[in-house]
């Protein structure tokens, strides 16, 4: 059954999009991500122009944050305070980013832009929670017991401003949490992702927050990043699709509600390296169609100016 999105201008298999709604979803409840890694390069690999992607899947991001930061919220795994932090750096950073991707697409060369900003953030990213997870597993099965050490003071711990986080039970500087609200904001208005693909690894190990939080917290910030990034591209560029964001958001909250509960049944390390290897493969594809020959060429000949000599 094919419907017709008038934004993206081209028609899709309805199947199709509720699959991909549906599946996204699913891994947004299960990881703690927002899915736009994964779901703005399907629709990109789909047919869709990178812009209407990207504008997009940040309202159907919205849409499975919601639903499982609620479902995240109700086994107590969201802590608030830590979250209004992130989430006043969030709009700074989304409000940024939607002035680069106008900037860009008044240019022409947006879609170039967020080809490479997958390829280095998915790249970079992926590579290390993969390599960290893989070490975590090999102790794990030779039965090593991590020492708990006394965690060493370095320069986030010598940061002013600091805060108390009881939730999180956590007194550090709000500028580190500030400044990763302000850059997964960015790359929320320029990629169409959630963020929590850097947001997770972040507060794990930069703010040194309680795995048992980090999810819920992550997509309670994701919810609010999104829907800024939805509205200032809807007035900057108008390039949400509605149709296709309806489709996507209906599954996705589905979706996010049976994630949790996969999520709560597999451990860290675990859950780490299911997204590393997700984040890498993506990152390859759209690698490959950086560099690969597309099948149609296109040439820009300047017709009207050799005619005017």
């Amino acid at each position: 059954m094919q419907i017709y999105l008038p934004i993206a201008e081209l028609s899709m298999n309805i199947f199709v999009l509720l699959a991909m709604g549906g599946g996204v979803g699913f891994l947004s409840g299960m990881f703690g991500v927002g899915g736009g890694f994964l779901m703005t390069p399907l629709l990109i690999f789909s047919g869709v122009p990178p812009a209407i992607a990207v504008a997009t899947e940040a309202n159907q991001i919205t849409a499975a944050s919601v639903s499982g930061a609620v479902a995240h919220w109700r086994r107590g795994g969201v802590d608030f305070k830590m979250g209004m932090v992130l989430i006043a750096g969030g709009v700074v950073g989304t409000y940024i980013g939607a002035l680069i991707f106008t900037y860009l697409r008044s240019i022409g060369q947006v879609d170039l832009m967020i080809s490479m900003a997958y390829v280095v953030f998915l790249g970079s990213i992926g590579s290390l929670m993969f390599v960290e997870s893989v070490r975590s597993i090999i102790r794990a099965r030779r039965g090593e017991v991590q020492k708990v050490v006394r965690r060493q003071r370095t320069w986030v711990d010598a940061l002013p401003f600091k805060m108390r986080f009881r939730k999180s039970k956590m007194y550090v500087s709000v500028i580190l949490p500030l400044a990763i609200g302000a850059l997964v904001g960015v790359l929320a208005a320029i990629m169409g992702v959630g963020g929590g693909f850097i947001m997770v690894p972040a507060m794990i190990y930069l703010l040194h927050m309680p795995t048992n939080v980090v999810i819920g917290t992550s997509l309670f910030q994701i919810t609010f990043v999104t829907a800024a990034a939805t509205y200032l591209h809807s007035i900057n560029t108008q390039t949400v699709d509605v149709v296709l964001a309806v489709i996507l958001l209906t599954a996705a909250v589905i979706g996010a509600q049976i994630g949790a509960v996969f999520g709560a049944k597999l451990k860290g390390e675990q859950l780490r390296i299911l997204l590393a290897g997700m984040v890498l493969l993506v990152c390859m594809k759209m690698a490959f169609d950086l560099v690969v020959q597309p099948e149609e060429l296109f040439t820009v000949s300047a017709i009207g100016v050799e005619a005017a000599h």
